[in-house]
């Protein structure tokens, strides 16, 4: 017996042996592909990090937001900046670019001192509170603070001793400013925009960025006034200049001759549909070199661009249902759930409201006015999460029709992330 025993354990460890070497046998075949199949030369030029030398398509809003900021070169205070449009319409890159452009020149001209603070406020380590945003600033600016544990006013106050120790003028990038606003207030802007009344030798000046048209219109008249002193719009790139875009990116970040005809165009083509976003473009792009070389294929194929796009569809919309403040997701969450009940997906904005109040009942959370709630619908529609239309229903008068527009595999996941988030089933 014990023969037969020792002869069992040495079959099995010898079957788990080979099944090891496998797998390594396959990681090593994977492996193997992608270093001898790289399809990129540099992949990190269709990052939306990544900076150019020159960006295409906006010289206009260069030029402007280069005049509106040039008397700084003089060390005088240029006027508060607010630069809209919607996703990918090239906001950032160009505030960032002339940015660089300025503080080069400033040491050229050495006038004066000139420093660009930048600050993504959907960042999670700085989008929740007042505090953790100056912390982020005081952390840009060479000093450090606490994560937590010291008042606010403190904290300010410390960035205002910082800054004011020479003469300088001071630059705060605060970009997806909409996003900290939702999830604090307005007060913190009008606390930076007053900055300057406790300020002896520094001067501060905002350029805040945001997605959403409709931002300044939700803002205290206060905070609107200071922040919106100059604004400048950024239209949605059409389908040629993402294709010039593409093509720029392409050169340097893919081997010659590896993208099959017509992939720039369909990239192009997919992404002018989605409000013109060149982050949308270049994502495309990637993500369809990447499963191309996954595939072990020589070339990114007009069929690549389909499988990136599905993917990235899918990863957009669970990060946006993630990202949200709890209010928007108890108001998805009552669509989500209307729409399981009606068989023909129509819902109406009273019917949103309603089952809104309910579900804040539930989750012990605060109720927002209908209007704010039809604002949030508003920001949903243009996600591209539901479709809203407005119907006439004769003598009630006229109302919002709704869609959800997720697919069921992305409706089904969007219930689990926010049942788990609110901390609310469905029975």
């Amino acid at each position: 017996m014990r023969n037969i025993g020792w002869s069992t354990n040495k079959f099995i460890m010898c079957a788990g042996l080979e099944r090891e070497e496998g797998v390594m046998d396959k990681l090593d075949k994977i492996f193997d592909s992608y270093v001898a199949n790289s399809l990129f030369k540099n992949k990190l030029v269709l990052q939306a990090s990544y900076s150019p030398e020159s960006i295409l398509h906006r010289s206009e809003q260069i030029e402007a937001i280069a005049s509106i900021l040039a008397p700084m070169l003089r060390g005088e205070k240029a006027s508060n900046l607010f630069l809209y449009g919607k996703t990918g319409t090239g906001k950032t890159l160009t505030a960032r670019f002339v940015a660089q452009k300025m503080e080069q020149k400033t040491e050229e001209v050495g006038l004066t001192k000139l420093r660009f603070l930048y600050v993504n406020c959907k960042s999670k380590k700085v989008s929740d509170t007042e505090y953790r945003i100056i912390a982020e600033l005081i952390n840009l600016y060479g000093g450090s603070v606490p994560a937590t544990g010291l008042p606010t006013d403190v904290v300010y106050s410390r960035f205002v001793e910082m800054i004011d120790k020479e003469r300088q003028i001071v630059v705060l990038i605060l970009d997806e400013i909409d996003q900290a606003v939702k999830k604090i207030s307005d007060n913190f802007i009008y606390t930076l925009t007053r900055m300057n009344a406790e300020l002896s030798n520094a001067q501060v000046s905002l350029i805040g960025i945001s997605n959403s048209l409709t931002f300044m219109d939700n803002l205290d008249p206060r905070v609107r006034s200071s922040l919106g002193e100059e604004e400048i719009i950024f239209p949605p790139y059409n389908a040629l200049q993402l294709r010039d875009i593409l093509r720029e990116r392409a050169k340097e970040a893919f081997v010659e001759g590896v993208l099959e005809e017509g992939v720039i165009e369909k990239c192009a083509a997919y992404a002018a549909r989605e409000h013109g976003d060149a982050r949308r473009a270049l994502d495309l792009l990637r993500v369809a070199g990447e499963i191309a070389v996954r595939e072990g294929s020589g070339k990114v194929k007009l069929a690549h661009i389909d499988l990136a796009n599905q993917k990235i569809e899918r990863d957009k919309m669970i990060g946006i249902i993630e990202s949200e403040p709890t209010q928007f997701k108890l108001v998805l969450y009552a669509i989500v759930l209307l729409d399981e009940k009606n068989a023909n997906g129509t819902i109406f904005t009273g019917d949103v409201y309603s089952l809104y109040q309910e579900l804040c009942l539930k989750s012990r959370n605060e109720q927002l006015t209908q209007r704010r709630v039809s604002d949030i619908l508003a920001e949903f529609d243009m996600l591209g999460i539901i479709n809203a239309r407005v119907v006439s229903k004769g003598r009630h008068g006229r109302m919002r029709e709704i869609r959800l527009m997720l697919t069921p595999e992305i409706k089904e996941k969007a219930r689990v992330i926010l049942e788990d988030s609110l901390g609310l089933k469905n029975e």
